[in-house]
C-alpha cells in the first residue's frame, strides 16, 4: 500500500511542475522546470522498476535537453511573447487527452499475469535469450539482439537530432 502513496506523491509532483511550468512567463524558469520534471519522472520508473527507462529520461530528459534549452536561450528574449489564448490548440489538447483516456481504460490491469504480453513474445524472450545468443540479462539481449535494427534506428535518429541541433544553435546556414 506504500507504493501507491509514492506513486500518487511522485505524480502529483509531476502534476504540480506541468503547472508551474504553463503558468511561469520565464523561460529560464521554464527550462529548469522541465529538467525537474524529468527527474521526478525517471524518479517514477525506478520505483516503476523501469531502471532502463529511468536512465535513458534522467540522461536525456534532465541532462542533455535541458542544456540545449539553456543555450537556445541565449539566442532568444528572457520572457514569452505576450500572446491570446487559442481555442483551436486547446481543443485538440483535451479532445487528444480524451483518447488516450478512453485507449487507457482498455489495457489490461497492471500486474496482469494473463495480460497478451505475458503470454506471447515475453516467455519466448525469457527462455531463448539463454539458450539462443548467450546472454543472461534478458533486457541487453531483448535491446542488443531481438530488436538490434530497431536500437540502432533509434540511435541514428538520436544522433542525427543531435548534429542538427549543434548545428542550429552553432549559426550554421546554407549558403545561397
Amino acid at each position: 500500500m506504500s507504493g501507491f502513496f509514492v506513486n500518487a506523491a511522485l505524480i502529483s509532483l509531476l502534476t504540480l511542475i506541468a503547472f508551474l511550468a504553463i503558468r511561469l512567463h520565464r523561460l529560464f524558469a521554464v527550462v529548469m522546470l522541465s529538467g525537474a520534471f524529468s527527474l521526478v519522472a525517471a524518479t517514477l520508473f525506478v520505483v516503476l522498476d523501469a531502471v532502463d527507462v529511468a536512465f535513458t529520461e534522467a540522461a536525456v530528459g534532465a541532462g542533455i535537453s535541458t542544456i540545449l534549452a539553456l543555450a537556445t536561450l541565449s539566442l532568444v528574449p528572457a520572457n514569452e511573447k505576450p500572446h491570446d489564448f487559442a481555442f483551436v490548440p486547446a481543443f485538440l489538447a483535451f479532445a487528444t487527452a480524451a483518447m488516450l483516456a478512453v485507449a487507457v481504460a482498455d489495457l489490461p490491469v497492471f500486474g496482469d499475469v494473463n495480460a497478451p504480453i505475458h503470454n506471447h513474445v515475453a516467455p519466448d524472450y525469457l527462455q531463448g535469450s539463454a539458450e539462443d545468443i548467450a546472454i543472461p540479462n534478458v533486457v541487453t539481449s531483448v535491446l542488443a539482439s531481438y530488436r538490434g535494427f530497431d536500437t540502432l534506428g533509434e540511435t541514428v535518429v538520436v544522433f542525427t537530432a543531435a548534429i542538427a541541433v549543434l548545428l542550429v544553435l552553432g549559426g550554421w546556414t546554407r549558403r545561397k
